[in-house]
């Protein structure tokens, strides 16, 4: 089984209105959809910030915007006409009163006017921080400590991640926001002025994980390990035929059993005795990090990738080749897991398409198509606000709408 019927998915039934561009409120609507929820994209004539945004498939569609907008319906109106604001107000108002967007400066779909219109409305405003100024993904990194706690021990500037760690985090925390508001609402009948900044995931995020509370108590801070693991042993290694491993021991079994592997039990028992320690605990295994892979380097580059990958699978040793995304594209985790579908996308072509990574009664909800700028325009004012052909022709001829 590798689908879910939508009707039986916790949030069938509800519609849920986004404007939005870039990552985290397209993944947090996104999200909401795959748990069954219909979402509407509000879209401006022409497309928004990102609708070509890179990588491009061969006719130019963006695999980006298609990616993260699966499986929603989109109406294009003109946000900038007073008639076009009127209809994005009546829409969120007469579905079901949600909405959720990063568009801070629409005050047309502002918190106030829409709850003076509806008093249970729920209103998610995605910012990028807390006082109301701008953010992205990449400058909230740069100012929360990670880039210089990232790369190789001796690197003196700032290292990015490729992954746009805030976006993602900020887009999971809305969808679980717009769930919680949506509870509350059903057991008391409140709607919800929902904000979170971009700014303030990452902060609470470093915060969480002790990064912050480290300097506050202990005056340290954590510093570059290369691709080392704080606190645990955990290091990168290259076999004879050039393939490279991340090898992880957060036991002292896993330990025992990478010492066994490589058969090195005779080196680590005198390094320990020499060093007067016991490589039973973690602190002393990261401690010593760079003398351990000095013993079990040799090893690994004594073997080619096939007989590293066959001797650690007999252990409980966590290792793993690394992969570029087209290996990992090609591999049976891809292919063969029920997380991934066949999809057709419009202008991009066939592919296998993650659905919810949780499974629901075994089953992991699928993902259907992105929809086409201003595809379901009509359809949507006529369910919605029952509107007739005559009205939307009306909206189309004085170009407040598209589609």
């Amino acid at each position: 089984m590798t689908t879910t019927d939508m009707g039986t998915l916790p949030l069938a039934g509800i519609s849920i209105v986004e404007v939005s561009s870039f990552v985290a409120a397209p993944l947090c609507g996104m999200t909401l959809s795959q748990l069954g929820a219909q979402v509407i994209r509000v879209d401006p004539l022409g497309g928004g910030a990102d609708i070509g945004r890179w990588p491009l498939s061969a006719t130019g569609t963006s695999i980006y915007w298609t990616g993260l907008n699966k499986g929603k319906r989109s109406a294009a109106i003109d946000l900038r006409a007073a008639a076009g604001q009127e209809l994005v107000q009546r829409l969120i108002v007469e579905s079901d009163g949600i909405v959720v967007t990063n568009a801070a400066s629409l005050s047309c779909i502002g918190h106030e006017l829409l709850a003076a219109k509806r008093s249970d409305v729920i209103h998610v405003q995605l910012l990028g921080r807390g006082d109301g100024s701008t953010a992205v993904d990449y400058t909230v990194n740069a100012s929360t400590g990670f880039p210089l706690a990232t790369g190789p021990v001796n690197h003196s500037g700032p290292v990015n991640h490729v992954l746009p760690a805030w976006d993602v985090c900020c887009g999971l925390y809305a969808a679980l926001a717009v769930v919680a508001a949506v509870r509350r609402r059903e057991v008391s009948g409140a709607g919800a002025c929902i904000s979170l900044a971009l700014e303030d995931v990452a902060l609470a995020t470093a915060g969480n994980l002790g990064l912050l509370t480290e300097p506050q108590v202990n005056g340290t801070q954590r510093q570059r390990l290369g691709n080392a693991i704080y606190g645990q042993y955990g290091q990168d290694f290259t076999s004879q035929d050039g393939v490279a491993f991340m090898v992880v021991t957060l036991t002292g079994r896993h330990f025992r059993d990478l010492v066994d592997a490589t058969d090195t039990g005779r080196a680590v028992a005198a390094l320990a005795a020499a060093l007067d320690v016991d490589f039973a605990d973690e602190g002393a295994r990261y401690r010593y990090r760079d003398v351990l892979s000095g013993l079990f380097a040799p090893w690994f580059a004594d073997r080619t990738a096939a007989e590293i990958s066959a001797a650690l699978s007999d252990t409980t040793v966590l290792f793993e080749r690394y992969r570029d995304f087209a290996q990992v594209a090609e591999d049976r985790r891809v292919t063969a897991n029920p997380l991934f579908t066949q999809l057709h996308q419009p202008g991009v072509g066939d592919y296998l398409a993650p659905g919810m990574p949780a499974a629901f009664d075994g089953a992991h909800p699928a993902s259907a198509p992105a929809p086409a700028l201003g595809h379901d325009t009509a359809d949507v004012l006529r369910e919605y606000l029952s509107m007739t052909t005559a009205d939307i022709e009306r909206l189309a001829d004085a170009n407040i709408i598209v589609g």
